[in-house]
């Protein structure tokens, strides 16, 4: 975010899950923040539903690289699972050619959406022998134990299990839907380790060759990457129960006296059109599909209008609303670019803009501070321009000249369109004013606009 224009900075307040209220944050060390995000289980497009937590950890680490002077982000892949297995075996394919092409598109898509990647990206399958070790070190103090080639992690060993996510064991266990194997010494061990068939990955191990279980992969990601006690761990609320708390409770066992994460942000779920996200009711959209047809600062911003605590709900209307009041930031700042488009090191923010997001990530009231600063730079406010756009940057926003937004996502070469004014001048020097109009109805029709300026007629989208 260097070239902004700093002034004192806000302090920065996080609503922690496990203390069920907000909190000033406090880093460990305010030289180096570090910040751990679950990531993609990688057999297929992420969804707009995923979209949200990812867009909840990018403007967090945005708002903590302003703050502090260095912050390590590490976001894990997990590419060794029981539905990229299953995946694999439907499309008929190798499993590391699923998860090779699917990481390839995650990197895409995430990158349309201005979303930056992590500092470190450490994958599952890279990080074997320090799950083995955190699971040896489990069955030596006696949290966790091996049964018919599985290990299990022993919950009625920990006394603070449920602590997290503030229910009772009994509660938990009944809201996992756990298998009850007979080899569970308690419904509601979980596995860390479980053997593989031929044909499945897997891993020569003291307990016989197998895979991880899906907790166990971020303890020990977070570990190598984070040390055993690290400021924020963050992903979806339905992460809440049980993973986050298995990974709570196996790193606590793992590593006594450490604390693991300090603090625990989760966003809400995205609804579409009012009703849970699913194939079934035809309601499923990758991120990909919505990208195709809208820009990606638009469906950014409609995420962002709401806050990353409260339910929000994605429709296309919104969706639409969104690119319009983007239009009308965009024509607030297109008289101030001049010769000078672009240079982030003219631009500044809003000092109620940070202390918004300061405020839990407060987006909805941001972007109110974006809506009071366009009002003013219409008005004639260079100053309040150039805070426009810093303060949009901060969030992902306002990332094009007004030029280049405007002339985005059209699907008429830009040649053709010019060729199509020179036509339209020619008719109207010849006093064809019929064909003059027509020409601009036809253009029209395609969603470009003409407008006819003192030093000459320029275009742009609808």
């Amino acid at each position: 975010m260097g070239g902004f224009i700093v002034s004192a900075l806000p302090q920065l307040f996080l609503y922690n899950s496990h203390k069920r209220s907000s909190r000033m944050f406090v880093p460990l060390d305010k030289e180096n923040v570090r910040v751990y995000y679950c990531g993609p289980t990688v057999y297929d497009l992420i969804h707009i539903g995923n979209l949200r937590a990812l867009l909840t950890a990018d403007i967090l680490v945005r708002l903590l690289r302003i703050l502090y002077p260095h912050v390590t982000y590490v976001r894990n892949i997990t590419d060794v699972d029981d539905k990229i297995n299953e995946r694999a075996r439907l499309n008929h394919e190798p499993i590391e050619a699923l998860t090779a092409r699917t990481i390839i598109d995650f990197h895409k898509d995430t990158e349309i959406m201005g979303i930056a990647r992590p500092d470190i990206e450490p994958r599952a399958t890279q990080n074997i022998p320090e799950m083995q070790q955190i699971i040896a070190t489990l069955i030596t103090n006696g949290h966790a134990y091996v049964a018919e080639g599985h290990v299990l992690f022993s919950v009625g060993d920990f006394k603070d299990y449920g602590a997290l996510s503030g229910r009772k064991q009994e509660e938990l266990i009944a809201g996992a839907r756990v298998e009850v194997a007979s080899y569970k010494h308690h419904p509601g061990d979980f596995v860390l380790w479980k053997p593989s068939e031929e044909g499945l990955p897997g891993w020569d191990s003291p307990w016989g060759r197998g895979r991880p279980g899906w907790h166990i992969e971020c303890s020990a990601m977070s570990h190598r990457f984070l040390g055993a006690d690290f400021d924020i761990h963050g992903g979806g609320d339905d992460l809440l129960f049980p993973h986050h708390e298995n990974e709570r409770a196996q790193s606590l066992c793992c590593f006594p006296g450490s604390h693991f994460a300090h603090y625990w942000v989760h966003n809400a779920m995205l609804l579409v059109e009012g009703e849970k996200m699913s194939k079934s009711l035809g309601n499923f959209y990758t991120v990909r599909e919505v990208v195709a047809e809208h820009p990606p600062e638009a469906l950014r911003l409609h995420i962002l209008q709401a806050h990353y605590r409260s339910v929000t709900n994605f429709s296309f209307k919104g969706l639409k609303e969104a690119r319009q009041t983007l239009d009308r930031f965009y024509r607030a700042i297109e008289p101030f670019e001049g010769d000078d488009k672009g240079e982030e090191s003219k631009e500044g923010y809003s000092e109620a803009f940070l202390q918004a997001l300061c405020d839990d990530l407060n987006t909805p009231r941001a972007i109110a501070e974006l809506h009071t600063l366009a009002d003013r730079a219409l008005a004639g406010n260079a100053q309040a321009a150039s805070q426009l756009k810093g303060s949009g940057k901060i969030i992902g926003l306002m990332t094009h000249t007004a030029e280049a937004w405007f002339r985005s996502g059209i699907k008429v070469e830009a040649a053709f369109i010019q060729q199509k004014i020179e036509e339209r001048l020619q008719a109207k020097r010849e006093k064809n004013f019929a064909l003059a109009d027509s020409i601009r109805q036809s253009l029209s029709e395609q969603g470009i606009l003409l407008e006819d300026t003192p030093s000459g007629t320029e275009w742009r989208i609808k």
